[in-house]
């Protein structure tokens, strides 16, 4: 760890917004001090030059499985979740939201417990909790497992409801087929961030969900009803309600590039589309093979699948999507921002991630010319990167 304030210079600063260049980036016990012309850089900054690129907030992701080996799934404990962390952070994601995809209460309820544990002994990286069922619609399952799919009771609703006050960011993805309206607003009352997903709903139930409170739908495109003409189903209402955001996982498998270009203009651009990387356990590794809820799946040719085919989850990390997206012709600043500033606000943690602001923690990344992870910072200390 650099003990001493230093500053970041000869490479062009993205501050989750817009762009610095010729600047210097100062960092001072762990945090962001001020972006500076180059000239300009105050006594006692030790001077580090970048060998150019882009130096960007470090990046957001609000859809984590696993990564280094591990899934979430198998092993809801602290030492686990710090396995995954690193994985993602030595891919230049300096926050995420472990994703717990559905399973039995008793692993729901372990998972709850390892993050609130994980973030009070202070595990880099671990910002909240991504609970991805299990109340879903079979007939949009994806790779979950069918038997842990169910309505959502009373118990549930208690759990929720208490894991949202200790936690930071309890951030949910529900269907409407399991999940009632009158317990939609309930949840959201309660502090929960609600997403739509693995759902067959028809426009007008996932219109009167977002009536209720959800923000959010989950993976767009991916598990759910699609925009037909006379029937828009999910698809149709998170691209026709201004107020839904909506995650992408763009690593032109799940969704087609110009699927992908269609979503940001019916949008009209990129504030409320983030960029997730949707990954599992070979996150960070050269993994092959794993398991998920004892089923095996197969890393291949940039996918995993199950034996059936079936995509289950994604081989992606968030500067490959960054990169797939920037070359749709999107701007530079969009397609950062969808994996760092756009994400940060979505969860209401804007103040603390995904923007180079003043007083914010020094947790950056610097992109090679090529768009790749050459550097990674966490608290103002370079971390050990993976290109």
């Amino acid at each position: 760890m650099t003990s001493s304030p230093f500053a970041l210079l000869r490479a062009r600063i993205f501050d989750g917004s817009g762009f610095h260049d010729n600047a210097g980036l100062l960092v001072s016990d762990g945090r962001i001090a001020g972006i500076v012309p180059e000239a300009d850089i105050p006594t006692g900054y030790q001077p580090i030059p970048m060998e150019g690129g882009t130096l960007a907030p470090g990046l957001v992701d609000l859809q984590v499985n696993g990564g280094g080996g591990v899934m979430f799934n198998d092993a809801p404990s602290v030492e686990p979740l710090r396995i995954i962390a690193q994985a993602h952070l030595s891919l230049g994601t300096t926050s995420i939201l472990p994703t717990l995809i559905t399973d039995t209460p008793e692993i729901t309820r372990a998972a709850i417990d390892a993050v609130e544990a994980a973030i009070a002994q202070g595990v880099p990286g671990i910002v909240g909790l991504h609970l991805e069922g299990p109340h879903l619609s079979i007939a949009r399952k994806g790779a979950h497992d069918p038997a842990l799919i169910r309505p959502m009771t009373e118990q549930d609703m208690a759990l929720l409801t208490e894991a949202a006050r200790r936690l930071p960011v309890l951030f949910v993805t529900v269907a409407p087929e399991n999940v009632s309206m009158e317990q939609m607003r309930r949840l959201t009352d309660a502090g929960v961030i609600l997403s739509l997903g693995h759902s067959d709903c028809d426009f007008a139930t996932a219109c009167a969900a977002a009536d209720h409170g959800a923000q959010c739908v989950t993976h767009l495109f991916n598990a759910m009803s699609q925009l037909g003409h006379r029937e828009p189903g999910m698809v149709g209402a998170a691209l026709a309600r201004p107020e839904l955001s909506f995650g992408l996982i763009a690593d032109f498998i799940h969704v087609h590039p110009e699927a992908i270009r269609v979503a940001l203009a019916a949008k009209k651009g990129a504030e409320r589309v983030y960029l997730v990387s949707d990954a599992m356990a070979p996150a960070g590794t050269d993994l092959e093979a794993f398991t998920l809820n004892g089923r095996t799946i197969q890393r291949q040719g940039g996918r995993l699948t199950l034996a059936d085919g079936t995509l289950a989850g994604a081989d992606l990390d968030l500067p490959t999507a960054i990169r797939n997206v920037a070359g749709l012709g999107i701007s530079e600043a969009a397609a950062l921002a969808m994996a760092s500033s756009v994400p940060a606000r979505v969860i209401g943690l804007s103040e603390r991630i995904g923007s180079l602001r003043s007083g914010a923690p020094a947790d950056l990344v610097l992109l090679d010319a090529a768009g790749r992870c050459a550097r990674v910072w966490k608290q103002g200390e370079e971390r050990v990167a993976t290109a």
